[in-house]
């Protein structure tokens, strides 16, 4: 199996001074799974090469086994650092795709229409899609082929409102995730801030927080190995 993941390229908190990125537990843990499943993985970013780490996620209190171990291993670091362009790439190239979150895509990916087409185009060929935390916000152009939003009338589910005041940043996105995934007719539910939580819906699974990245890939190989 081949998956591509696709990180952010921006590294800018909006107006803070601040940086931001992916989140690294969100690539590490799916990472892995993917790896011990026998997948072929590629990782892509809108702008190539590097992708901005947000350095929050790499600070002692947010370090995981999973986290830890990336960082030590010289071929994914390697990987990280020379991702592949994701206008590069086709749906046609991968048997499913992943999208980490981290503040990141809420800027980039969001308003990415390459990201856009890879999404509709993944789903469209009946190929299995996971996103992640605020990933879940970078489907907020995707459309049906009758042109309404691709997640109406979906199970869905996101980076909660909750979570976004508990770190303090629901005036600096640019949009909520839980809001935004409303607005577009999903059917959002979470569970309590910070606690994995995955919603599966046909070929889409979502996952709420970083503690969830882990549970969403094991959903995503789940899903792909039960088609036919």
């Amino acid at each position: 199996m081949k998956v591509l993941i696709v990180l952010t390229s921006h590294d800018k908190l909006g107006d803070t001074g601040r940086t931001t990125g992916f989140w690294l537990e969100e690539l590490a843990a799916p990472y892995y799974r993917f790896q011990e499943a026998g997948w072929d993985i590629t990782l892509a970013s809108p702008k190539g090469g590097q992708p901005p780490l947000d350095p929050k996620s790499n600070e002692p209190a947010t370090q995981t086994d999973q986290t830890r171990r990336f960082e030590a291993d010289p071929e994914a670091t390697s990987a990280l650092a020379n991702t592949v362009r994701l206008d590069s790439v086709t749906a046609d190239d991968f048997d499913t795709v992943f999208y980490p979150g981290g503040h990141g895509p809420l800027w980039d990916l969001a308003e990415d229409p390459t990201s856009a087409r890879l999404i509709e185009n993944t789903l469209r060929a009946g190929k299995p899609l996971a996103l992640v935390c605020h990933a879940p916000g970078v489907l907020r152009h995707t459309l049906n082929e009758d042109g309404t939003p691709l997640i109406h009338g979906k199970q869905v589910t996101g980076f909660a409102n909750s979570e976004e005041d508990a770190v303090e940043l629901t005036d600096i996105v640019p949009f909520l995730v839980e809001d935004e995934l409303k607005r577009l007719g999903g059917i959002y539910t979470k569970t309590d801030d910070w606690q994995p939580y995955v919603v599966h819906d046909g070929l889409l699974i979502t996952g709420q927080n970083p503690a969830s990245s882990g549970p969403a890939a094991d959903a995503l190989i789940q899903l792909t190995a039960a088609r036919p």
